[in-house]
């Protein structure tokens, strides 16, 4: 893309109603504009970022074997009433009324709905274990929306949910989606730490939060050092064994982490004093087991083995997909802008032309250009006749990993410039060794 016939509105000033770091910069990088308290449109940046976060979210949920589909926003009152939680949810839940005088609500989350899917459909406990996810805007009518994207009314998520004949099977659902959320949150060069917490409107005994630490965290947390130090990495989990999932869950669950809901300070104390930690998080995703609370006043049943009526073991299990975005800001930035890792970045480089109109380097350029398009990589261009430093300032601003720099004086002697957004280290090298360096980096992302 060449920044000449893209749309990138960035902002020189700090709007005065940003309060913390991804607000700001996703402001400033002309990622979102806010329309409505806690409602934002998603400009050309910020919609790449988002649909990147949302690629990753769907091949690591199919990875483990759950089903896409898609449930519709608006959502009929009837399936709440029917399961109990329509006067019981309060007034996060935006209730509505069709022209026909039908109560409708706009859905904050779909356990119901994919019930009454499940139920129409499915009738014998062959058909299980199945897991149905979806990706699709939500509103929770938050009393005070902030933080930008951290916070919205209106915001992505990935909902997905498990049907299960036993409590054992329903168990080995919430390992797996334990399993796939680590991947998938390492994927995107996140570290998101299982927390023991709260279920809330939700239900059910067993949950687990996902938070990324962050000083403008909002929930206050406590956990035991080595848990920080836990890597997922790459490895290679047989998402149906029992037993490897549930190797990873105690291996990610057995120390002491916990949000400030869940908190209990005798079993803190059995920490040893020098691994006590208490920060700030942000939750990213929720897992949670409830059993039969949704199938049993629902009537989602399937015939037994022995013949017999049963009601399914359910879980669900969600990621905030656009709030994803805000808390990879948070992780990653610095006093010049965001810094994107490169799971995720709206373009895997930059390329800064020092001397636009000049004609070696407007070729140079164009070869560049070329070049790493060829190899599958798709580069910014900055072809503007702005001057050098609004041209860094810019990248540094949008965040994009790495940057070629292409100028007179680096020309005569056959190089351009590498540069790191992250570690700001730069290094002189061919144009074609500047191209082959990005392929190899990107290659196993």
């Amino acid at each position: 893309m060449r920044l000449t016939r893209y749309f990138l509105p960035v902002l020189k000033e700090t709007p005065a109603e940003a309060q913390i770091a991804s607000h700001r910069l996703m402001l400033r990088a002309g990622m979102i504009r806010q329309q409505a308290a806690g409602i934002y449109s998603w400009l050309p940046l910020g919609y790449k970022v988002l649909r990147n976060v949302e690629r990753i979210v769907h091949e690591e949920q199919q990875r483990a074997g759950h089903i896409p589909i898609l449930m519709p926003t608006i959502q009929p009152a009837d399936l709440w009433q029917e399961s109990g939680r329509y006067n019981a949810y309060g007034p996060e839940m935006l209730r509505i009324r069709d022209r026909h005088d039908r109560d409708m609500l706009f859905g904050p989350t779909n356990e119901e709905m994919v019930t009454d899917i499940f139920r129409a459909h499915v009738s014998s406990y062959k058909d299980l274990p199945l897991t149905l996810y979806h990706i699709q805007w939500k509103f929770r009518d938050e009393v005070r929306p902030r933080f930008g994207v951290m916070r919205g009314r209106e915001f992505l998520m990935k909902d997905g949910y498990n049907f299960d004949l036993t409590r054992e099977d329903a168990l080995h659902a919430y390992n797996r989606h334990l399993v796939s959320y680590l991947r998938t949150y390492e994927r995107m060069g996140l570290q998101a730490i299982p927390m023991r917490a709260d279920s809330g409107p939700i239900g059910g005994d067993d949950t687990h939060e996902f938070l990324v630490l962050a000083e403008t965290g909002e929930s206050e947390v406590f956990y035991d050092s080595e848990i920080a130090e836990l890597r997922f990495g790459n490895r290679d989990i047989d998402y149906d064994s029992h037993e490897e999932c549930a190797a990873v869950l105690a291996e990610f669950t057995s120390r002491y982490a916990r949000t400030d809901e869940t908190h209990d300070e005798a079993v803190w104390a059995e920490v040893p004093e020098d691994r006590r930690r208490v920060a700030r998080g942000i939750e990213v995703g929720q897992i949670f087991y409830f059993g039969t609370k949704y199938s049993e006043p629902m009537g989602a049943t399937v015939q037994g083995p022995d013949g017999s009526k049963v009601p399914v073991h359910m879980g669900s299990h969600g990621i905030g997909v656009s709030r994803l975005v805000g808390a990879l800001i948070e992780a990653n930035h610095d006093d010049k802008g965001i810094i994107w890792p490169e799971g995720v970045t709206p373009f895997h480089a930059g390329i800064v032309n020092l001397r636009q109109g000049d004609a070696a380097t407007d070729a140079a350029c164009e070869a560049l250009y070329a070049a790493m398009t060829a190899k599958g990589l798709e580069p910014l261009y900055d072809d503007t006749d702005d001057r050098a430093g609004a041209k860094f300032a810019t990248m540094d601003l949008i965040g994009l990993p790495w940057r070629v720099t292409v100028g007179p004086r680096g020309l005569e002697k056959g190089v351009v410039e590498l540069t790191s957004r992250r570690t700001g280290e730069s290094e002189e090298m061919s144009p074609e060794a500047a191209v082959d360096r990005l392929a190899q980096i990107y290659a196993g992302i």
